[in-house]
Order: structure tokens, then sequence, then C-alpha cells
């Protein structure tokens, strides 16, 4: 399969950035898109040429790293994949794809297609620590949780922090992320103690970053890898209430 690519390039935050075409040819339909690119930039190195950078770490949908908006949509054209779970057969031969990084003022891009997503660390510290008795590992039994609560807490903490619910958002919102780390502490009885300065600091912190309230378009959803419902955001909206009128 052979395909043409328009990649975003750019030096650092400060240097204006541009797309350059690029075309690779002959390539498995099996290849994932970021060994797709690995093979781009084996060419580009071969003719001593700058490879393109992009963010990459365990290529199984566990990490979140894989951040690239391609065609026009966070981690591509298939639904519930990360970007290295994206496989060439999902496009046509001879398809024009364009490659770029999340578009979001709070994510700057570092290189190419590389963001900085600290923002979303320092949300997650701004959440505290959940009280729990040091020692050793308690009996899983120990705690009984109702099946539906243990089912929304697991459903959130499936989130990985990749950003497509950001980049998916036409005002950078970040609230199915929060509402995501809010709810898969909230429903357990381990973060219940510190639930109320938790959802305080966290939306407080997100709105620092400078990121957009929520559109209600539901492409955050729509986007994640994961598909976190945005029922998690009504959640959310809940815990903030009850937490600042308390």
């Amino acid at each position: 399969m052979n395909f043409n690519l328009k990649i975003w390039r750019q030096k650092n935050s400060s240097t204006p950035g541009k797309f350059v075409d690029y075309s690779v040819k002959d390539i498995a339909e099996d290849t994932s898109f970021l060994e797709m690119l690995d093979i781009l930039n084996e060419e580009l190195i071969a003719k001593n040429e700058e490879p393109v950078a992009f963010d990459h770490d365990c290529r199984e949908g566990i990490c979140g790293m894989c951040s690239l908006h391609i065609s026009g949509e966070p981690h591509g054209p298939k639904r519930k994949v990360t970007a290295c779970q994206l496989f060439m057969r999902s496009f046509k031969d001879g398809e024009s794809i364009t490659v770029e990084p999340w578009r979001a003022e709070p994510f700057p891009v570092i290189k190419d297609c590389i963001v900085d997503r600290s923002a979303f660390d320092r949300i997650i510290q701004a959440g505290g620590f959940v009280s729990a008795s040091t020692g050793s590992a308690p009996d899983g039994n120990a705690i009984p949780i109702p099946k539906k609560d243990a089912d929304l807490a697991m459903d959130a903490a499936s989130c990985i922090g990749c950003g497509a619910c950001v980049a998916a958002c036409k005002n950078s919102s970040a609230m199915l992320f929060v509402a995501a780390k809010v709810s898969h502490l909230a429903h357990l009885p381990q973060g219940k103690v510190e639930r109320k300065e938790r959802v305080l600091n966290m939306v407080a912190q997100m709105d620092k970053e400078g990121f957009g309230s929520c559109s209600n378009t539901y492409a955050c959803e729509a986007e994640c890898p994961k598909g976190i419902s945005v029922a998690h955001i009504g959640f959310l909206n809940k815990e903030y209430l009850k937490a600042s009128l308390s």
C-alpha cells in the first residue's frame, strides 16, 4: 500500500510550524500507524534528513502517549483505539493522510507531533492522596462494594490520560478526563474521605491550566479510545456542586 502523508513539522513551541509532504510505498496492510512512521523515519535518516518526532511508549494502547491527530480525528478514523493500535488496512491504498499534534493551548507543541501534556499531571497532583492504612495489602473482600459502584469506578479508571477528549472538543475541554479521575475515586470507599477537597482542587487546577468549558457535543466520548461515557461528567458536576455548597 502507498500513502501520501502531510505531516506537521515544528522545531519548538516558539517557532512557526508547517505541513510537509512525504510519501511511503509498499506498506503492508498489517503495519501499525506508528510502524509506518518508523519506516518513514528510517528513510529520512538514510537521506540525512531530520526524522519526524512523535510520542510513543507501550504501543499496546495502555500508556496514552501516542497523541496524534490523524486526518482530522484524534487517534484516527477507527473507534476505541489509540494511534498505536491503528493499522494501515483502515486506510485506502493511495490515500492522503494528514498527521498533526493535539491542537489545544494547554498542550503546547514540544516538537513536530509531540505536545506537552503535563497539565494533566498537575490536575492529578491537585487531587491529592487517598486515606489508606499502611502495612500489608488488605484482603480483596474486606470492604464490600456494590457492583454498580465497582463497575462505574472501573470504567472511569480505564482513562489513560491521552488527551483525545481535549483534542476532540471545540472548546479544548478536559471535563471528561477530570470526570474520570474524580468518578474513579469517589465511587470507592478509599476515595470518599477526601472527595470534597479532591473535586474542588482538580476543577480549580483544570481552569487554571486554561482548558475550556464542556461543549456538550459528546465529541469527547466519541473519540475516547477507552469509550468513557460523558455520564461521568454529570457525576463530576454533581460532586462539584455538593462540595461547593457544603
